[in-house]
């Protein structure tokens, strides 16, 4: 299955994601696409007129340009996610998108979508905390893996 993360660029997440057999739908990737991609002349500095009208999809004109882009980004990882696991209060090692209006939105639309979803808090007191943490997510990507509705029967 295909399994969006949040925040979308958090290695750890996308890495257990990779170990129990799912796809991570990962900023990263769409990162190295567009600055492989030979359109580009100096990436990753360059958008190119696509970038600026997918990001209206996802948000009116005279949005920030920068909420916009990112949604421009992320928007199709959402729409193209069979669940997702959203990380709440994470450090900003953790993973970030840098953009507090852009994360209420992203977590909105995945709610939105009703795909099977995760949301944990991220552990900040203890071992245990961690332990339990990583423990949640690998029952959620294995109930995902049976088939279990919502990923977590």
């Amino acid at each position: 299955m295909k399994v969006f993360i949040f925040p979308p660029t958090s290695l750890i997440l996308s890495d257990l994601v990779e170990r129990f057999g799912h796809e991570p739908l990962v900023m990263m990737r769409v990162i190295r696409d567009k600055v492989t991609d030979l359109s580009l002349d100096s990436p990753p500095l360059n958008v190119t007129p696509e970038d600026v009208k997918a990001g209206l999809k996802y948000a009116a004109v005279d949005t920030p340009p920068g909420v916009r882009g990112r949604l421009a980004l992320i928007g199709p990882l959402i729409e193209n996610a069979d669940a997702a696991i959203i990380v709440r209060n994470a450090d900003y090692s953790f993973g970030c998108v840098g953009c507090a209006r852009t994360n209420e939105y992203l977590r909105y639309m995945v709610k939105r979508r009703g795909i099977p979803t995760l949301e944990v808090e991220y552990p900040k007191e203890n071992e245990e905390d961690a332990k339990n943490f990583v423990y949640s997510i690998e029952k959620f990507l294995r109930d995902l893996k049976e088939g279990k509705k919502n990923g977590r029967d």
